[in-house]
């Protein structure tokens, strides 16, 4: 069983961490992220470090002492250092531009894309690879999979839109007639 809940969350002086009731606030410059515990665990706030307690050692309270851990420690690594995904395009004519706040993509449909980009969130493209760069993990992975959605990869040839790291298995085609 994991005790990952009894690590400490430990924060540079630069990023501040204030309490309000159940709800957790982070904040380093202009970026702020909110955890809202729900009050399934509590939590304490001491210098540079934020410690959690279960509440009971019953199954579901211990399972929320490390989720909550885990979600706090992902914030503060978030506003130190950021979040990046790598997005990768392929097919024929398949290309991706960002415009302001706008990522266009052309996938071969009738008609392009234009993705909204959520605040906090900055794209780039460069050639065939969208870079996606924020300080919340949550929303970074969301925005990658709505974008990976619009034309999810197939296995024949791998065209569409794949992570960088991931793995497209291979289906073999029709073969001829001999």
């Amino acid at each position: 069983m994991s005790r990952i809940g009894k690590n400490p969350v430990e924060f540079p002086s630069d990023i501040t961490v204030t309490a309000n009731g159940n709800v957790i606030t982070f904040a380093k410059g202009k970026n702020s992220v909110d955890l809202d515990t729900k009050g399934y665990v509590t939590f304490t706030i001491e210098g540079n470090v934020l410690t959690f307690k279960n509440l009971s050692d019953s199954r579901e309270h211990r399972a929320f002492w490390g989720t909550f851990r885990a979600l706090a420690q992902n914030i503060v690594t978030g506003l130190i250092t950021g979040y990046e995904k790598k997005l990768e395009i392929n097919g024929v004519g398949y290309r991706a531009a960002v415009k302001g706040k706008v990522l266009n993509l052309q996938l071969g449909f009738s008609h392009d894309i234009n993705y909204e980009l959520p605040e906090g969130l900055e794209a780039s493209v460069e050639k065939n690879v969208i870079t996606l760069k924020s300080h919340d993990k949550q929303m970074l992975g969301q925005a990658a999979a709505e974008i990976r959605s619009f034309r999810p990869p197939e296995p024949y040839k791998g065209k569409g839109v794949k992570y960088i790291d991931e793995h497209i298995v291979r289906k073999a085609g029709k073969t001829a007639k001999k």
